[in-house]
């Protein structure tokens, strides 16, 4: 809670009424095409950045009751095409299985946002096979491709083994085939990420020619001001600068893209919000007869045309080349 109440009361313009006074209408919901799912918060890493916190000590999990009525959900909902899972990491909560093989069933691709070393723990070793027996694709977190940037982020020992990860995951088709494997950068400070394409190739070529990994494409995204990385921005007395450059930033063709025009966010409780950086800080679904999936009638296609509750912390998806 901290970190929120450090941002409320930082310094920065009403991003609603900005955009009114550029004449851009506010983002309402789309009809929906991607579901998140955040299935827990337990994870075997605890990264400064993480903006839901998570941890070992997390024990915060989906329930098998929650799981099924998503995936009802889902099944009522042709427009979906997507389902995102995260946590946590997301391997290791049961509901993630339940969650891949049923969406799988339904013909929805399924995304897993994995931190790589998971899949070297104990416990852990049938885990990639079982990720392209059932067809499920990556976004894999790997904030650099020196191991001094990664572990300053990450934690001592995550750099080899999310090598070690990648080359297992390239040895089963992923990024090398029909498989696919994205990575994600996010920037080990208070600054934008850069030029997606320039850094994407500048991480081909040296993932490529330093351990012999392929991968499909690299996303830059933005840190949010919230959560750990809030705390750290306030503890450095950095957190109205970071502000000011993300609002000074504003990129208005975003608008039309962010992610939460199109997309739900459903957490490990059920919970319905317009992203996980809102559910992070308790802004939930602003409707309240719709708040969580036990309270949707049939379909998640429900939720069209519902308000977006814009935040301080939006104006980082809006900043530069966005974050979505």
């Amino acid at each position: 809670k901290r970190s929120k109440r450090s941002l409320d009361q930082v310094d920065v313009p009403d991003l609603a009424r900005a955009l009114s006074e550029l004449n851009i209408d506010l983002p309402a919901r789309r009809e929906p095409e991607l579901l998140q799912v955040n299935v827990g918060l337990t994870c075997n890493l605890a990264c400064s950045h993480c903006h839901v916190e998570s941890s070992p000590s997390r024990a915060e999990t989906m329930q098998a009751d929650t799981a099924a009525r998503i995936l009802d959900l889902l099944a009522a909902t042709p427009s979906i095409k997507t389902l995102d899972i995260t946590g946590g990491a997301p391997e290791m909560h049961a509901a993630f299985a339940t969650l891949v093989r049923g969406a799988r069933k339904l013909g929805v691709r399924v995304l897993d946002r994995c931190n790589l070393t998971i899949l070297q723990k104990p416990g852990m070793e049938h885990m990639a096979a079982f990720l392209a027996a059932e067809g499920v694709d990556i976004v894999a977190s790997l904030p650099c491709y020196s191991s001094a940037n990664v572990e300053k982020q990450r934690g001592n020992g995550v750099f080899l083994d999310s090598i070690k990860s990648l080359q297992q995951l390239n040895t089963l088709g992923y990024g090398t085939g029909a498989l696919e494997l994205d990575l994600v950068y996010n920037p080990g400070g208070a600054f934008l990420p850069p030029e997606q394409s320039a850094l994407e190739a500048t991480y081909k070529a040296k993932l490529r020619e330093d351990f012999g990994i392929e991968f499909d494409r690299l996303f830059c995204i933005t840190n949010m001001p919230i959560k750990r990385f809030a705390d750290e921005l306030l503890e450095q007395g950095a957190l109205q600068a970071y502000m000011d450059l993300l609002v000074s930033s504003f990129n208005p063709h975003n608008v039309e893209s962010i992610m939460c025009r199109s997309m739900v966010h459903v957490a490990y409780d059920g919970t319905i919000s317009d992203c996980d950086f809102h559910w992070a800080l308790e802004e939930h679904q602003p409707v309240a007869s719709k708040s969580t999936v036990f309270d949707l009638e049939s379909t998640f296609s429900e939720l069209a045309g519902e308000p977006i509750a814009l935040q301080k912390h939006c104006w980082g998806c809006l900043a530069g080349a966005g974050s979505s």
